[in-house]
């Protein structure tokens, strides 16, 4: 009997051809999974490498800021030292005012960004003046840059440095007294911009010339700026302003602080030849001894280290006392 042709099973070949693609499906699918797979360690692998530059170079950027101020007084000691006209005292890092000839002398260590040194020169200033125009009182100006070292900014060297070109066009006096009434905030470097240096240069008749432009905007007397604070932290001061009259600190008595009318008849006492000692019956002190007498006070009570000062305390001492007294900075 011949064979017989038998049909194939279209379910069973329709069932093997369904397995294949089932398994290349999942195979495609595996295939597929690890390729997004790859791609997201790509991308993990990515952000790992930026997110460890982006920390170098943070950490680098910290670390030369921390160089850059490590160990910096807010000055800047590069270049010669350069002395500005009729620099007097040791290693000629005083400005004076007034009468060579006179017999008291006040030391004034002081900062242009200093607030107590502001509330000093606003309640002192008339008086210091005064007793300079009568030929009773000569001041050796020290300029300080404490707070370029506290609270960062170059306003302090600058602003000194302007003055220091002020005294070499023979208007350091009234230059100075420009900077101080025209004070900007502790925290205001606006010092720190030659701009405004020159700007209020224009408030001092004759002062604004091509000379003192150039020595502001070249620095030329940065160096003995840093000089003279170099001498401020040598000589241990407690802070600024210091104001010593005849070498001896106005503010150390804290029983008996010193105001503008005792300063006043200190000197005069001087002048007449009785070692400074406040002469009798000289009645009650002016309205402005008085007004000044419980800040000084104040100032005495509370004094901070010169290379830590304390800005709080200077701050409300240019705030709060105003014209009224001072406090160490």
């Amino acid at each position: 009997m011949p064979p017989r042709f038998v049909w194939p099973n279209v379910s069973e070949k329709n069932d093997g051809a369904n397995r294949d693609a089932t398994k290349r499906s999942a195979r495609e699918r595996l295939q597929e999974e690890r390729e997004r797979q790859k791609a997201r360690d790509k991308r993990r692998r990515t952000l790992i490498v930026s997110a460890a530059v982006v920390g170098v170079l943070g950490l680098a950027a910290v670390v030369g800021l921390i160089a850059a101020n490590t160990g910096k007084d807010g000055t800047d000691k590069a270049g010669p030292v350069v002395v500005p006209s009729g620099a007097t005292g040791k290693d000629a890092l005083a400005i004076r005012t007034g009468k060579d000839g006179a017999k008291s002398t006040l030391t004034v260590w002081e900062d242009f960004r200093c607030p107590a040194c502001k509330a000093f020169e606003d309640n002192y200033r008339a008086t210091v003046h005064e007793l300079e125009a009568k030929g009773l009182l000569k001041v050796d100006y020290h300029l300080v840059t404490l707070i370029d070292g506290n609270m960062g900014g170059s306003g302090s060297l600058k602003s000194a440095n302007a003055a220091a070109c002020a005294q070499d066009a023979g208007k350091f006096p009234a230059y100075h007294d420009v900077l101080f009434q025209n004070q900007p905030q502790e925290v205001d470097d606006a010092y720190g911009k030659n701009a405004k240096l020159l700007e209020l240069a224009g408030k001092v008749e004759g002062l604004d010339t091509p000379e003192f432009r150039a020595c502001v905007e070249e620095g030329t007397h940065n160096s003995w700026v840093a000089k003279s604070h170099e001498a401020f932290q040598a000589g241990n001061f407690r802070g600024t302003p210091t104001i010593q009259l005849n070498g001896k600190d106005i503010f150390a008595d804290q029983a008996n602080p010193l105001t503008p009318q005792k300063l006043k008849e200190q000197v005069e006492a001087a002048a007449k030849g009785n070692g400074g000692a406040a002469p009798k019956g000289t009645g009650k002190a002016s309205p402005s001894a008085s007004a000044s007498h419980s800040a000084s006070a104040a100032a005495s009570a509370a004094p901070s280290a010169g290379s830590k000062s304390s800005s709080t305390t200077g701050s409300r001492a240019g705030s709060a006392t105003g014209s009224r007294g001072v406090a160490d900075h």
